[in-house]
């Protein structure tokens, strides 16, 4: 039997959304989604969720009369966060005017979809592994709710 030809359509990637958690390994996966980005010739979104369950921590910890802030320390969180991120662009020489980032408070996965969702993003590029770092597991909770739910591709970033 001869061989057939298999035609390769390619949609157009507008959006790419980049989700980060600002582990160890965030930082590999925003270069390679940023060059990806600038290879595409596409806008590129940078998302943080801070997770809702440190927050309610928190908050049981505020009730019990400890001199802690629910509201300082997701104000705290969202500006160290702003710095790592900041450097990240600095470093990845992507242009800064071209990026938009996003900071939430939330279920991670819930507000990813959500983004992908309003701001019609074309490509969703994570991280293999999260902030969790467990030996068995290939990919981290969120990434694999991801891939199996999100409504557009997921990239996943294996560092090498």
């Amino acid at each position: 039997m001869g061989q057939r030809k298999v035609k390769v359509i390619m949609p157009k990637v507008n959006k790419i959304l980049v989700a980060i958690c600002f582990s160890e390994y965030c930082t590999d996966t925003f270069t390679y989604a940023a060059q990806l980005a600038l290879q595409l010739q596409a806008e590129l979104m940078v998302a943080n969720v801070i997770n809702v369950r440190d927050v309610h921590a928190i908050s049981t910890i505020e009730s019990m009369g400890y001199a802690v802030s629910t509201e300082n320390y997701v104000k705290a969180i969202r500006e160290e966060r702003k710095g790592q991120l900041q450097n990240m662009i600095a470093d990845s020489g992507f242009p800064k005017e071209k990026i938009k980032s996003v900071f939430r408070v939330g279920h991670p996965f819930d507000e990813l979809i959500k983004m992908v969702e309003e701001e019609n993003i074309d490509l969703v590029v994570t991280g293999s592994k999260g902030r969790s770092d467990h030996p068995r597991l290939l990919v981290g909770s969120v990434a694999e709710r991801m891939f199996r739910h999100s409504p557009v591709s997921v990239l996943f970033y294996r560092e090498t």
